[in-house]
């Protein structure tokens, strides 16, 4: 493997820098490169991980400008990427589109002007300022240039379909290759709906013409090979609310009035399947939008009614004219085609358009956005009340065509009841699939350029059927005669799905169910921690509009004290019981109220459903075992995320200290209670879901964070928060990070090579991390997630060791825009102050006005103690002695208190004289909070005191 890459990294044709100086130490064996050891195959997260740390590295061992080439099909992802990567390490993109020649289509090799993109790189390259051209698509010629500064431009990427062609690649550092995405989701559409009469490379040819000649075989010249199965995705979806224009003329001038309108006019056409029939089933539908000379394309009417909303994922690519063409020439047709013409004022994430439709003769008034809420509250503050319309534009054709329109969901299934035997056939255990990842080249049964994403075609959608309800269920227990909602139920979908097709199910399931039940809808989402409930539920609800309860809510406090956040005797069943009885009958319920602080219960609150809140989702752990999930609608199962990254992170570790581990005893020993008691009733789920999203590597969900230890007044930064949405909070925590012994270290202990825990308000939190600093900047995910005492017991039990320990306190302030933290270290004396935000300018902006400009550092707490630590006073691990045995005595309770968890046959255990060392520890805790709350408060009375004073000032003045 490792020579087939560095073969690959240094074949003909590269620039790269280790292969124009072979002897310096970065070629070395001692100080291998990354772009040596880089796999042929990885995802997308991964990807943009390995491509921003080869940048880094280049950049830093090299003089003058780094040039990478993102090349692939149309839809695969190069684009995304590229933003992706600029977006942290503020790079020059040149974009293809831009050097078109003229009309033609831009996807044509003649017409990419190559020699003027080629002298523009020289230019850079050499030291010089050069001119970019700029093509208008709608005006379909140059516009004009655009000057790009030598000086500014230390990384250049050029992103089009032939970045990876011969004329640039002699001029490129790094080449990426992207395929997948909706390139290959448009190659299974197809072969679904035309068939086995045509083979892959036939459809590819007709679809996609210049492929195979053109594209293609630029690709295996890649360096980093990225397979992207990201296809559509309802993460970050459009809301959408349209009505009638005739009746808002006179909020039609008020939204326009000094504002910067766009103009933009549209043909849309819709292709059907040459199998499907004449009816309207309009989700097998392809959809066709041109746009001056870009064709943009989308598969089916992939989209979400809720109330008045309409909610679209993105799911619209860029195609050629011989896509099109090529899809008429399969037996597509057109059997919808209209003009529209928009009018639109955009603010921020917010637009509202006048929309004409030529078919219709009607102007339809429409605001969309990333955020339902603000949609809603803008359109109320416009005063438009509706009526709303959630029909599509080609809905409302057909139906003043008279085209009959096929009933969804369908008709209820003639099935009959399947038994527990074949219930468990069609449905498999969700964990421990088999990754579906490529890693040697030899071992694929077609080009991984031309592979989509599975073997066997599926349909675009799969659609939920019910069944008459079974009394005696599977697990064995009997529900009892059926009540009037209990006369139908889901069958379980056969098959497992990603996180995004998941969610889309998920949504439809419950739209089902309000359908065909009526309210209330009752959802249980289990799965192991960290797999992505939370997130699930959170998505569901931004869509759906309902409530969701954490299990969490339901712990005893008896058995919290302990850590115990994995056992199932934790939760108070009966409270539970009570709450889901009373929202299955339209009761008034009180649900409780967990402070994870305190460890207790710090109260409840109400909830009834009605039609504004007439679905509950319930999610947690053992939100499927069998004496919950009996009283639920919907069962989704969760597996994968962080869960299954710790697995690997372990897996990954033991390799390199030499030592072979399997998954199954890794899950026996980290998670000792989740095969047991957990997995078993995921089986059972109406919808599985496996989330292959990596957190610990993904762009989406970064937090970009600013590091300094120069001394702030707390007036100053109250002063850049927003005044009416602030909330501050005090945190104590200990940090204890973990190394599997046998890992060389080369004498030094690197936050990289650790496993940090978190201790804090009684909880153990996970912190796998793997950051990029650029520049002044931390680049971190957001992947911490709360563990028990087993599963840190497990870790030492594998082989981890603790090595360093870390106790601190931080004063959190925020806005919901940024975060302001102010840690205290302990044998640091000055705090460190953190900006931390998912907005990159924001975040730079805050630590301009707090003038902290030059005093930042991207040294992490491990590495600033470590610095501070004179040589005599360490221990053998490098830590302070004193740290050292407080240390060693966590560790003894953790693996006393972990043991005993994971072996626990009674229900009464003999009390460990280690657990004075926990409540010290915790009662320290305390009073560190007492004092930091008695700072907050007389902090909060001088600053209320000081803007009072300036209110008053003002107004004498």
């Amino acid at each position: 493997m490792d020579d087939q890459v560095v073969q690959r990294v240094l074949q003909e044709g590269g620039r790269d820098f280790y292969q124009q100086q072979p002897s310096t130490s970065a070629a070395s064996s001692s100080s291998p490169s990354i772009l040596q050891s880089l796999p042929l195959h990885v995802s997308f997260d991964h990807g943009y991980y390995l491509l921003v740390k080869s940048i880094q590295e280049l950049r830093s061992k090299k003089d003058g400008v780094v040039t990478i080439g993102i090349g692939g099909p149309i839809g695969s992802g190069k684009s995304s990427l590229s933003e992706k990567v600029a977006s942290v390490i503020g790079c020059t993109v040149m974009s293809m589109d831009n050097y078109r020649t003229g009309v033609d289509d831009g996807h044509d090799l003649d017409s990419i002007d190559f020699d003027l993109l080629v002298q523009n790189l020289e230019d850079l390259i050499n030291g010089r300022d050069t001119s970019t051209p700029l093509f208008d698509f709608q005006e379909r010629r140059r516009i004009g240039s655009n000057v790009i500064k030598s000086i500014s431009s230390g990384v250049v990427i050029v992103d089009g379909t032939y970045a990876l062609h011969a004329r640039l690649r002699s001029l490129l550092d790094i080449r990426v290759a992207v395929v997948g995405g909706v390139h290959f989701s448009l190659l299974s559409k197809v072969q679904y709906d035309i068939g086995e009469s045509c083979s892959l490379d036939y459809l590819i040819d007709s679809i996609f013409p210049l492929f195979r000649k053109h594209i293609e075989p630029d690709l295996h010249h890649a360096q980093i090979r990225i397979n992207n199965s990201f296809v559509s995705s309802f993460r970050e979806p459009i809301y959408k609310i349209k009505c009638k224009s005739e009746s808002q003329s006179g909020h039609a001038a008020y939204i326009f009035h000094g504002k910067e309108a766009q103009f933009d006019n549209f043909i849309e056409m819709y292709l059907r399947p040459p199998s499907a029939s004449e009816e309207a089933r309009i989700n097998d539908w392809i959809k066709v939008r041109q746009s001056g000379i870009k064709y943009y394309l989308s598969l089916g009417d992939q989209r979400i009614v809720d109330k008045n909303y309409i909610i679209r994922p993105r799911a619209e690519f860029e195609v050629g004219r011989m896509t099109l063409g090529g899809l008429l020439a399969l037996g597509y047709t057109v059997v919808v085609s209209y003009k529209r013409a928009s009018t639109s004022v955009i603010d921020g994430n917010l637009s509202v358009s006048l929309e004409t439709i030529d078919t219709l003769g009607e102007t339809y008034l429409v605001l969309r956005g990333t955020s339902r809420k603000i949609v809603g509250t803008e359109s109320s503050r416009m005063g438009i009340t509706g009526p709303w319309i959630t029909k599509s534009y080609l809905e409302m054709i057909l139906e003043k065509q008279g085209v009959p329109r096929l009933n969804t969901p369908p008709l209820l299934s003639s099935v009959t009841p399947v038994t527990t035997q074949e219930r468990l056939i069609a449905a498999p255990k969700p964990l421990r699939i088999a990754p579906n990842l490529v890693t040697r080249f030899e071992d694929l049964p077609q080009p991984w350029t031309r592979s989509p994403t599975k073997s066997k075609m599926e349909p675009v959608m799969a659609t939920w059927h019910f069944i008459p309800p079974n009394p005696l269920l599977s697990d064995g227990y009997v529900t009892g005669p059926p009540s009037s909602r209990d006369n139908l139920q889901l069958a379980p979908m056969p098959d497992s799905y990603d996180l995004d097709r998941g969610l889309l199910l998920a949504v439809q399931a419950i739209q089902a169910l309000l359908e065909n039940k009526g309210l209330p809808v009752v959802v249980g989402i289990g799965g192991p921690s960290g797999s992505g409930k939370t997130s699930l539920a959170r998505k569901m609800a931004n869509i759906v509009g309902c409530e969701v309860i954490s299990l969490e809510s339901y712990y005893k406090t008896e058995q919290t004290k302990d850590f115990k956040y994995d056992d199932f005797s934790s939760l108070d069943l009966d409270l539970l019981s009570k709450n889901i009885d009373d929202i299955r009958n339209c009761r008034r319920t009180k649900v409780p109220v967990f402070d994870l602080e305190t460890g207790a219960r710090s109260g409840f609150k109400e909830l009834e459903v009605s039609e504004d809140c007439g679905v509950v989702i319930f999610e947690g752990i053992y939100a499927l075992h069998p004496d919950i999930r009996r009283r639920l609608d919907l069962w989704i199962a969760v597996v994968g995320g962080v869960h299954s990254h710790l697995i690997s992170r372990v897996q990954r570790d033991k390799s390199r200290a030499g030592c072979f581990v399997s998954q199954n005893e890794i899950m026996m020993t980290v998670f000792p209670i989740f095969q047991q008691h957990i997995e078993p009733h995921l089986v059972e789920a109406h919808l599985k879901i496996r989330n292959d999203f990596d957190p610990v590597l993904s762009p989406e969900s970064s937090l970009f964070v600013l590091k300094s230890n120069k001394q702030v007044a707390y007036q100053d930064i109250l002063k850049i928060l927003d005044s009416s949405k602030i909330c501050s909070s005090v945190q104590n925590f200990i940090d204890i990070y973990l190394r599997l012994s046998g890992i060389p270290a080369n004498g030094q202990l690197t936050e990289g090579d650790c496993i940090r825990v978190r201790i804090c308000e009684g909880r153990f939190a996970l912190l796998i991390r793997e950051p990029i600093r650029e520049g002044n900047f931390i680049i971190q995910p957001k992947v911490d997630f709360d563990i028990s005492i087993s599963t840190v017991a497990g870790l030492l039990n594998l082989g981890y060791q603790a090595v360093a320990y870390i106790e601190a306190s931080a004063c959190i302030y925020q806005d919901g825009k940024i975060l302001i933290e102010i840690d205290h270290l302990q044998d640091v004396s000055s705090p460190y102050l953190q900006i931390k935000g998912v907005n990159k300018e924001t975040v730079v902006a805050a630590g301009s006005t707090l003038k902290l400009d030059g005093s930042y550092t991207t040294k992490s707490y491990l590495e600033i103690i470590l610095e501070r630590l004179p040589a005599a006073e360490r221990s053998s691990n490098g830590i302070h002695s004193q740290q050292a045995a407080r240390l060693q005595e966590l560790v003894e309770y953790i693996q006393s208190q972990g043991s005993s968890s994971a072996s626990e046959s009674s229900p009464s255990r003999e009390a460990s004289p280690l657990e004075g060392v926990i409540e010290e520890m915790q009662s320290r805790i305390k009073r560190l909070e007492r004092w930091q709350a008695i700072n907050t408060v007389l902090w909060t009375f001088l600053m209320s005191a000081f803007l009072g004073y300036s209110l008053y000032q003002r107004k004498r003045q």
